[in-house]
């Protein structure tokens, strides 16, 4: 296929068309070409009319059918399979005359294709046309005759599906009854097609030879042979019969040609099968043609017998037997003894050649088809025949193949049954032939088979028994013809060879095994014909001989043997004297055998010959073997037996062989294999005469030291068969093997757990089945041993189980246990009603303890855990179903809930032990729950049980630690003025869990399952009301846990453990009615407050209740007083779900009450406190519209403050406040900054002085008792006398012009110079006397709250006051410092709490010091000159103290982050240690870069210098790549609206708050992108030379991020802060273009016109940024170059903005044109980073340079000599 833009050859202005070429044949010859073949002539134009005028199609036909068939004549296949899959597709969705104008051309379509080479294609073809039927329906008539031919040759494909489709149209085209008619009406014309096909065609005509492959070729051929041959047979099938003889005339030309005779040879097997299957047809239909060329059809079938070819196989033997059949003189034809009978014995040799199956079946017709003179001498002939077939059984390919085995043992059988049949005489020839059968033949096969492991699995001794069960049966022939005296003399021959040869298999020491079994099975089979015929009902067809006249009149008449399918009839039936035929001559065999065995046993020990003898007397238990065997016994002294034997047993044979022999064999301790012995055993006891006997015998051995193993063996062989067990049943219910298995049971548990090594496993493992046998086993409902044993046994188990709980530490009880397991599993399992013992129950409970406890608390492995569960949920479900014992006396549910009540209310649990146990008590409720009806009063019980009463959760709740409380108090949530249990609240480092946590969750989880399953119980109300008191517990330690300031990992993972159960808030509080849940917690907030309101406000929060459903609980706001403390709680926490008028009421009413306090009222809960209290909680919740009232308030707060001095915390000592005193205190510090929020009229001067001075007092108070911080309310107290300053501090700095007119007039500056710098003096003291006790004040610590409130104020202080500040002084030794003393102690002061564990202290400081940090770079510029000049590259070093913290930063970060590879994220937890040290780390950082940006550039190249050095930076970029997230997303606020830029940490400001903790995950990435933000804008070039140095893996990660988030952000800022800068250049103008990402400077002086571009890169500023020239007049290209190159060196290698490189490049120009030269060395006026100019001249060549590049020249080239002149430099 060629290209279609490929260029044509000159003056070829159309493309190439197939279509069209057909045109121009069509005009030329006046025909369509492509008839089927490509050799037909002009003359004979095939089976289908030319289309007249091609032309015609185009106007006739359907434009896209058009397409379609013009693609249908291409060559490529995948062309032509769409192009017939688009044919069918429109045929089926066209309108029918649409499709009938397709009609004309569709045969000869058909016809071609339908014969194509892939096979895809033609099932395509064949569904198309089935399309095109439905469609054209009867149209199709006229175009039968021309297809038809091709339709059944496709019917007959040798691809399946192609066949099929074929078939699917035929049928749809015409009914099955209409189908012979269709044929007969189109006959002429198939056969001519077939015909032509079979005897002219080639490979060369049926394809194009310049096109098609040869192998292709032939591979179609003889396809279409095959199909051809195969066609004509289905068109003789199918033709009606009166037209089946028209058609022998016109088969006579096809059967007259060698050619067609030739096909039965042909080379490839299809075609030959097609052939045979063709004869058999035509001899079925047209005998008589047959008959006529039999001299052809009987060699090229009777001479073809060898094909071994598996598909010409089957129909090869199919037309052979109907040759034999139709043609009667067809061995005339061929000459049998040379051609035919050689060929079938090699086949017969040769096993069939895999082909068994298919030859041997047609042995037997073939044989009795033979006439005389074939098979004379027959003695010989049987000879041969059947020497063959036991030769052929021998073959590799029989023995691989049961079904072949199977198959050639079938026809030899029958054969020789056949030939008996046929020579039953008396005369010498026939009696030859019997003798020859039965001893040259079938006994040979038998011991061929017996020796062959393979055969004996096949028919051969159900066949033989079948055959001998037929002689006897002939034996009673009434018929005076002698055969019964032949039959009775072929019976006797047959066991005497077959005895003998017996004989002789076992008469050897060293006997075969696998032939002695297969003795022992033949002889099993022929002992009981019933079994014998089990195995011939898997054969569908038998042959059925019929008496020996009739078979010799079939066989005159020349007829087929009788094939039927129920040859068993006339032999199933057995007369005694039949049976007695058998029994006799068996036994003696048996005998004779067994007494072989019995004297190799004794002599030579011999294993097998023992097997052997179990075998026999497995089936032949009779008295006379037994007896037979003590015979051979003689003169052998019999065993002593330990147990005294009546005489009469010593007259049952079979009993005194058990104590002469078996006994003995017995006690062989060395004997691996008893098995067979017990076989014997049962052999012996089912001769016995009763059950009292064979009872004794066993109570005898089971007395006897026997081993388990064999006691194992007769118990599980009696529990498989019930014959069995009927003769044991005595012995298993009896005393003496009942008190053994107790023994046993007792014995194994005490060693299993009593030793530390076992026994062997094996002899262990044997026990315990043994146990587990006994106990799980039932036959006919009732236990196998007795009932009273069972128990015994199960309680010996629970015993074990409990000491093993005990043991369990010193890990050897596994095995044991594991034993216990299986056998109690089994027991469960088994027994139907097992469980009504109390043992069994108690076995249960014990097991359930196991499960129910954590496998650390057990020892137990994973696998032991697993088993005992399995265990108890099969006990459990026993239990469950045995319903009326359930109801009454079931102990189990009652014990086992019980001691979980004691496991969840005594017991301290961890998460893992509590989580076993829920899940152990739900699996207990799932059980109980498939009850049914029982299910509801059984849970309702388990329920009572385990359900605390209202004293008990009183206790447990108690018993929570009271930490939580610290959190709500401190937030303000909730006011409390007395002591707790104890002063100092204990922190929590637990790892059990609280008792009320277990209880709660354990109660919710089974309240959730009662929900899913919608248990209805008889008392419903007191079971929801038991529910919801649960859920409110449930919620109550939720809220414990909430409250707790930082809780321990295992609340955590106890939280994490409920989400895995699904015990959720949002699941509880959906739980039943939230109404009145609410009401519950309500009523409880009132009576106890506390964590009762708390736990109802979160209610409140999480299901959104309305205020409506909030007042119908306190219906009035009177209903809170008098205050009570669970009053006062409740009012707080409902305060912010109020609405303003109820809050107003509230307001008003406790401003009266406070009105009227009296001195002693001040401190109570009904008193100033609480009212105080609830007036804060509703201004905190909201603004009122009372605001009047507020500075009555204070008046009132101020007359207190005259009247009762002592009651006001002023500038005082702590240790003797009263916890009334404390919370009356805090009260009124929170209401001052409520009033200075809400209040409406401003307040006097009096007012201001007593609020101002109460603030400063309180702060003098804090500031005087560090040390009782730990005391939680004094704590607060602290906490809110700093808000207090801070809220001042922020009114004041916030306060508008309007604002401070209202104020009074000297307010302002007594506060800034008396109060803030007081607060600020007392409280910077205050923050070093804190943080000098302890380096560590983590979020775990109470301290950290003081810390908290104490920084928010310290972030207000001023620089000035920071300069002024009072701390003692601190200086280090031997620090290089230029600061004045008093910045140097504030920076040494200050400086190391970067490095305190807390992080509002690290903030604090960070506050401070940034407003110190643009102050310092002023002291080292005044040092600038002294660095001047100096002959080597300076560096100076930024703020000593900031540098030695830094220094133990990095040490620690090392340590954090060394594992963790570059440009991988690391998460930190918030507020651990590590979180600390990278906080203060990073927040060290910020400082020194906002330190660098403020200092000079001469100062930041000395500073950076010192940075490179040292490595600092690098350290830093290295972590910065750790810290930062890989997708620096800022997550916003929901609040707020989306904005369309996406924003970063790179975009948004950090704001780094004290108490704002809400952003504390995301702080430590937003900080490192800062800091790294901070230094790519500042440090630069640093950056870019670190990058540069870094390995390939780290430098894709720096430059894809950098490129990806910074890079954007700081060009935009590079551009903008050149676009608003208000730096004038004089002779130089800047502008920026934001777009493009340019900076375009143009200078110009006198005639001199410069202008510069510079681009930044994409990755700025990471990549080189680019110089480029504009415009460029009156400048020399050398000068303009050193120009360009000192810019873009600046730009590229110091760290300044563009605005500062541009002013650099500028003062050198400007000196240039001065007439200042340049340095000769860097080529520039201004040295690049200190800024000197060319001072250093040569005497020589008087050029002058730069002090620092004349170093670095020196030091470089290691010679003094000038760089230009080379003459020695002084």
């Amino acid at each position: 296929m060629g290209g279609k833009n490929k260029q044509r050859t000159k003056g070829n202005v159309r493309p190439s068309s197939s279509g069209r070429a057909a045109e121009l044949l069509a005009k030329e010859r006046g025909t369509v070409p492509g008839f089927i073949g490509f050799g037909t002539s002009q003359s004979d134009l095939g089976y289908v009319p030319a289309v007249q005028g091609a032309e015609e199609i185009d106007s006739l036909v359907d434009a896209d059918f058009r397409m379609v068939l013009r693609k249908l004549s291409k060559r490529d296949v995948t062309t032509k399979l769409k192009a017939m899959q688009e044919f069918a597709a429109m045929c089926k969705e066209r309108e029918s005359e649409a499709v009938k104008g397709v009609l004309p051309y569709w045969p000869r379509i058909y016809c071609k294709i339908s014969l194509d080479h892939d096979r895809r294609v033609r099932e395509a073809t064949q569904q198309a046309f089935e399309q095109l039927i439905l469609k054209v329906k009867k149209h199709l008539a006229p175009y039968l005759k021309s297809i038809m031919g091709y339709w059944l040759v496709a019917q007959c494909d040798t691809y399946s599906p192609a066949a099929s489709a074929a078939k699917v149209a035929f049928e749809t085209a015409f009914p099955s009854s209409k189908q012979p008619e269709a044929l007969a009406f189109c006959k002429e014309e198939v056969l001519n097609m077939l015909q032509d096909h079979l005897l002219k065609e080639t490979p060369d005509t049926l394809s194009d030879p310049q096109t098609v492959p040869e192998e292709e070729r032939e591979a179609k051929y003889f396809r279409i042979l095959t199909c051809s041959l195969l066609a004509l047979k289905k068109l003789l099938c199918m033709l009606p019969k009166n037209e089946t003889h028209s058609l022998e005339e016109k088969l006579i030309p096809l059967q007259s040609q060698n050619k067609f005779w030739k096909y039965g040879k042909h080379s490839v097997p299809q075609v030959r099968s097609a052939f045979f299957e063709l004869v058999s047809t035509l001899c079925q239909l047209l005998p008589e043609s047959m008959k006529v060329e039999a001299p052809r059809v009987c060699p090229a079938v009777l001479l073809s017998i060898d094909d071994s070819d598996a598909v010409a196989c089957p129909a090869l033997w199919e037309a052979l037997l109907y040759i034999l059949v139709t043609i009667e003189d067809c061995w005339s034809h061929v000459n049998a003894k040379k051609g035919v009978l050689p060929k079938l014995w090699i086949v017969l040799r040769e096993g069939g050649r895999g082909l068994a199956t298919v030859i041997y079946p047609n042995l037997l017709p073939l044989i009795s088809k033979l006439p005389h003179g074939i098979t004379a001498p027959k003695l010989d002939f049987y000879r041969t025949f059947f020497s063959s077939i036991i030769q052929g059984l021998s073959s590799e390919r029989a023995l691989a193949s049961h079904s072949e085995c199977s198959a050639i043992i079938s026809a030899f059988m029958e054969c020789l049954r056949f030939a008996m049949l046929q020579h039953l005489g008396e005369e010498d020839e026939q009696k030859q032939i019997q003798n020859m059968l039965i001893c040259d033949q079938l006994i040979p096969l038998i011991e061929a088979v017996l020796k062959e492991s393979k055969l004996q699995t096949g028919p051969l001794f159900y066949q033989i028994a079948e055959t001998l069960m037929s002689w006897e049966t002939k034996t009673e022939n009434l018929n005076d013809d002698g055969t019964a005296e032949t039959f009775q003399r072929l019976l006797s021959d047959f066991w005497d060879r077959l005895s003998k040869m017996c004989v002789l298999c076992v008469d050897v020491a060293d006997a075969d095994e696998t032939s002695l079994v297969a003795i022992s099975c033949m002889l099993q089979i022929l002992q009981s014909p019933e079994s014998s015929m089990k195995p011939s009902k898997r054969r569908t067809i038998k042959i059925r001989f019929t008496d020996e006249n009739e078979s010799e009149r079939n066989t005159e008449n020349g007829k087929l043997a009788a094939v039927t399918n129920n040859g068993e009839s006339e032999i199933l039936t057995d007369t005694p004297h039949t049976l007695l035929l058998r029994k006799e001559p068996l036994e003696d065999l048996v005998c004779t055998l067994a007494e072989l065995s019995i004297v190799y046993i004794s002599e030579q020990k011999s294993d097998r010959h023992l097997k052997f003898l179990s075998a026999l007397l497995n089936s032949f238990s009779s008295s006379r073997v037994f007896q037979c065997l003590l015979e051979q016994e003689i003169g052998v002294s019999a065993v002593q037996i330990e147990s005294q034997v009546d005489v009469k047993l010593h007259e049952n044979p079979s009993v005194r062989f058990l104590h002469q022999k078996l006994i003995a064999w017995l006690k062989e301790d060395w004997r691996k294999e008893t098995d067979f012995l017990v076989d014997i055993l049962y052999s012996v006891i089912s001769c016995c005469n009763s059950n009292t006997e064979r009872k004794n015998i066993l109570d005898d051995l089971s007395k006897m030291d026997l081993k388990w193993n064999i006691f194992l063996q007769i118990i599980q062989k009696a529990c498989s068969d019930s014959v069995k067990h009927s003769l044991v049943s005595g012995w298993l219910k009896g005393d003496v093997l009942g008190e053994k298995l107790v023994i046993l049971a007792d014995d194994l548990c005490y060693k299993g757990l009593k030793t530390t090594t076992t026994s062997s496993e094996l002899y262990c493992s044997e026990r315990w089945t043994l146990l587990s046998l006994v106990l799980s086993q039932h036959v006919k409902n009732e236990s196998l041993i007795g009932e009273i044993y069972v128990e015994r046994i199960i309680d010996k188990l629970q015993a074990a189980l409990s000491k093993a709980k005990d043991l369990s530490e010193a890990g050897n009880t596994e095995p044991s246990v594991s034993f216990i397991c299986d056998v109690a599993s089994n027991f469960f399992s088994s027994v139907k009603g097992c469980l009504l013992m109390p043992s069994s129950e108690d076995l249960l409970f014990t097991i359930f303890q196991l499960c129910a406890q954590s496998q650390d608390a057990t020892h137990l492995s994973d696998s032991l855990f697993s088993k005992l569960k399995h265990t108890w949920l099969s006990g459990l479900n026993s239990l469950v179903h045995q319903v009326g014992y359930m109801q009454t006396q079931c102990t189990f549910l009652r014990k086992s809930a019980l001691w979980v009540k004691n496991q969840i209310q005594s017991s301290s649990l961890e998460v893992k032990s509590l989580q076993v146990l829920i899940s152990a008590v739900n699996d207990l409720l799932t059980k109980l729950l498939e009850a049914d009806q029982l299910s509801a009063c059984l849970l309702g019980a388990y329920f009572g049980h385990i359900i605390p009463n209202n004293s008990e959760w009183e206790k447990l709740r108690k018993a929570l630690p009271i930490e939580w409380l610290h959190k709500p108090l401190l937030e303000g949530r909730l006011s409390v003025n007395c002591e707790h249990s104890a002063t100092e609240v204990k922190l929590c480092k637990a790892t059990k869990l609280p008792n009320h946590l277990c209880t709660a969750a354990l109660l919710s989880k089974m309240a959730l399952l009662i929900k899913e399953y919608e248990v209805v119980f008889e008392n419903h109300d007191a079971e929801r009301k038991n529910i919801e008191n649960i859920i409110a517990e449930l919620l109550y330690s939720l809220q414990w846990i909430e409250e707790l300031n930082d809780p321990p990992c295992v609340f955590l993972e106890f939280l994490n453990m409920l989400q895995v159960l699904s015990i959720t808030y949002e699941d509880l509080s959906t739980f039943g009615n939230t109404a009145n849940l609410l009401q519950i917690l309500f009523n409880r907030s009132k009576e106890c407050g506390r964590l009762w309101a708390l736990a109802m406000v979160r209610l409140i929060h999480t299901k959104n209740i309305a205020f409506s459903e909030i007042k119908q609980l306190y219906k009035m706001t009177e209903g809170f007083f008098p205050l009570t403390e669970g009053n006062l709680h409740t009012v707080q926490s409902l305060s912010p779900f109020l609405p303003e008028e109820e809050k107003e009421e509230l307001v008003i009413q406790c401003t009266a009450k406070l009105m009227s306090c009296t001195q002693t009222e001040l401190f109570s809960t009904d008193g100033a406190f609480g009212y105080l209290s609830i007036l804060n909680s509703c201004l905190q919740s909201g603004s009122i519209d009372c605001r009047e009232l507020l500075p009555g308030i204070l008046k009132i707060i101020m007359s207190w403050r005259n009247d009762s001095e002592h009651s006001f915390l002023f500038s005082c000592n702590l240790k003797e406040a009263t916890p009334q005193l404390l919370g009356f205190n805090i009260e009124m510090i929170r209401y001052f900054p409520l009033l200075l929020k809400y209040s409406t009229s401003p307040l006097v001067d009096n007012e201001w002085d007593f609020v101002l001075c109460a603030m400063l007092a309180w702060l003098e108070t804090t500031s005087e008792n560090p040390l009782l911080y730990h005391v939680p309310l004094v704590q607060i107290f602290a906490c809110v006398s700093c808000d207090l300053a801070s809220a001042l501090s922020a009114y004041f700095q916030m306060a508008t012009p309007e604002t401070i007119k209202n104020l009074p007039s000297n307010l302002i500056s007594e506060w800034k110079e008396f109060f803030s710098e007081g607060i600020h003096n007392l409280l910077l003291t205050l923050l070093v006397k804190v943080t000098e006790g302890s380096k560590d004040a983590s979020e775990k610590s109470f301290q950290n709250s003081v810390l908290k409130s104490l920084g928010e104020v310290l972030t207000y202080i001023s620089k000035d006051q920071l300069l002024n500040h009072k701390l003692p002084a601190k200086f280090v030794a031997g620090q290089k410092t230029n600061l004045p003393d008093n910045l140097q102690t504030l920076l040494n002061t200050l400086s190391p709490l970067l490095l305190f564990r807390a992080r509002p202290v690290q903030i604090t400081v960070y506050h401070m010091l940034y407003k110190l940090m643009p102050e310092l770079p002023k002291f080292d510029d005044e040092d600038l000159k002294s660095y001047g000049d100096e002959e080597e590259e300076s560096a100076l070093s930024p703020p000593a103290a900031l540098m030695s913290v830094l220094a133990t930063q990095e040490l620690f970060l090392e340590n954090i982050l060394e594992c963790i590879p570059v440009g991988e994220f690391a998460v930190v937890q918030p507020l651990s240690e590590e979180f600390c040290f990278i906080l203060g780390y990073l927040l060290t950082w910020k400082l020194i870069l906002t330190f660098f940006k403020a200092a000079s550039s001469q100062l930041r190249a000395l500073y950076s210098q010192y940075l490179r050095r040292t490595k600092n930076l690098n350290k830093l970029l290295y972590h910065l790549f750790r810290l930062m997230p890989e997708n620096p997303a800022f997550s916003v606020p929901a609040t707020e609206v989306p904005d369309k830029d996406t924003k970063t940490f790179f975009t948004e400001e950090l704001c780094l708050s004290v108490k704002d903790t809400t952003v504390l995950s995301s702080q430590i990435p937003h900080l490192a992108c800062s800091v790294y933000h901070m230094t790519l804008k500042d440090l630069p070039a640093m950056v870019r030379l670190w990058w540069n140095s870094c390995e390939k893996r780290v430098f894709n990660v720096v430059d894809k991020f950098t490129s990806k988030y910074v890079s954007n952000v700081l060009s935009l800022q590079e551009i903008s802060s050149v676009q608003t800068s208000t730096q004038l250049f004089n002779g130089m103008t800047v502008k920026a273009r934001s777009a493009t990402r340019e900076v375009i400077a143009t200078y110009s002086v006198d005639d001199i016109f410069i202008e510069l571009i510079i681009q930044l890169p994409s990755n700025y500023p990471l990549g080189s940024i680019t110089v480029e020239s504009g415009k460029r007049v009156g400048v020399a290209v050398q000068q303009w170059r050193n120009w360009m190159l000192q810019l873009s060196t600046y730009l590229t290698h110091q760290n300044g903005s563009i605005m500062e490189g541009l002013s650099l490049w500028k003062n050198n120009v400007d000196k240039r044109f001065e007439g200042i030269e340049d340095c000769m060395i860097c080529f520039s006026v201004i040295h690049g980073s200190n800024y000197s100019l060319p001072k250093k001249a040569c005497r020589t060549c008087k050029k002058k340079f730069h002090s620092a590049c004349l170093y670095k020249w020196f030091t470089s080239s290691n010679k003094s000599t000038c760089p230009l002149c080379r003459e020695t430099f002084f």
